[in-house]
């Protein structure tokens, strides 16, 4: 990003409006093209995601031109609003109940071990080229894309896997639609609501981390690195060895309580702290509390309503695109004012998540609650 600033003299505005638009997309996309995957099937619109996310990388690659830019950014938002919870959508698809907090661990450390591998990656091809990383972005969606159409379920078997689980589970009672008042319970609203403040609290807290740390602290890049290595070999062990097994103890309530209390616990923590190994530790806490919180919220929404799994997940997308825009402008802002304000300020509403948690009913109750 600094280097493509530099070489094609753009502003500070114009690298932000490029980030957001992406953001944007993703956010008013996501809702439409969940409800689009439950009627026409989810292999079809992921397909077409990844064919998407293709064509956004590889237009990327070819311009120097900044609204070209802005429209490839626009491309692979859409992209990501058909990709991310089409892929969530279907795995609740094709599991039971039983598996479902396992198959959705899966994923979200698929998405976290990418998150760290492609970085590391990018930059490295970025010493060839900085278009390189876009081209090898783009062979490895259309390479996606084919590897998608060979070997998925067809969309008329998948209907049936998820008509059969729908059957069993809600006993051949109709789902309420979701857009009516009986859909929108109490408990729905209220996960929906964590998923903001969640996905608001970490890019609150991560987004100035580096910033933060930097200058309270006195890190250096090498204490930094560090953190985030660690925190991906965390996030990684937890989604894949752990989540299961503490949903399956503790039961999605407790595990949403415990992520929110911790988290709140712990940002504190870190503005009150005297030395770099308590912050390291408390950071760590932190982040691995975000790591078990989504799939935690994510699972539960899935078991709410059987049949509404693409516009259940395509909201989650949208409202967590929401935080992913509103969470750094905010930290931003109050770390101008005072280096502590912003992990405060996301304190307050982790604490407010967590009193909220307490609101929620069990799956089973929370998917009868969307059946009457």
């Amino acid at each position: 990003m600094p280097f493509l600033k530099n070489q094609l003299h753009l502003t500070a505005t114009d690298m932000g409006i490029m980030s957001a638009l992406f953001a944007f997309a993703q956010f008013v996309a996501s809702p439409l093209i969940g409800r689009l995957s439950d009627k026409i099937g989810r292999k079809s619109v992921l397909t077409a995601g990844l064919f998407l996310f293709m064509a956004s990388e590889v237009l990327f690659a070819l311009t120097n031109k900044l609204m070209v830019f802005n429209i490839s950014r626009v491309i692979g938002g859409l992209s990501a609003a058909m990709v991310v919870p089409t892929a969530m959508a279907l795995a609740a698809d094709i599991t039971t109940k039983r598996q479902r907090a396992r198959v959705i661990g899966w994923l979200s450390a698929a998405f976290s071990g990418g998150l760290i591998l492609g970085p590391g990656i990018g930059g490295i091809l970025a010493g060839v080229s900085y278009k390189t990383p876009f081209w090898a972005a783009g062979a490895l969606g259309l390479i996606s894309a084919i590897v998608l159409i060979s070997l998925l379920p067809s969309d008329a078997e998948t209907s049936k896997i998820r008509d059969a689980e729908a059957t069993t589970v809600a006993a051949a009672k109709p789902s309420a639609h979701p857009m009516t008042k009986e859909f929108w319970t109490v408990p729905i609203i209220i996960l929906f609501t964590m998923i903001l403040v969640s996905s608001f609290g970490l890019q609150g807290f991560e987004s100035i981390y580096s910033i933060y740390v930097n200058e309270v602290f006195h890190f250096s890049l090498s204490n930094i690195a560090l953190v985030l290595t660690l925190n991906g070999l965390i996030s990684l062990f937890l989604q894949v060895a752990m989540f299961d097994t503490l949903v399956s103890k503790w039961g999605e309530r407790r595990v949403i309580r415990a992520c929110f209390f911790l988290a709140a616990i712990c940002v504190v923590w870190i503005t009150q702290a005297h030395g770099k190994i308590a912050v390291m530790i408390a950071t760590l806490v932190v982040f691995s509390a975000f790591d078990l919180l989504r799939p935690a919220i994510t699972t539960l929404l899935t078991k709410a309503s059987e049949s509404n799994q693409g516009l259940i997940n395509g909201l989650n997308m949208s409202l967590t695109s929401v935080g992913n825009i509103v969470g750094p402008i905010m930290s931003g802002m109050l770390l101008d004012m005072n280096p502590h304000y912003p992990y405060l300020v996301v304190s307050v509403f982790l604490i407010v998540s967590y009193l909220m948690a307490f609101l929620l009913k069990r799956p089973d109750q929370l998917q009868s609650a969307t059946e009457k």
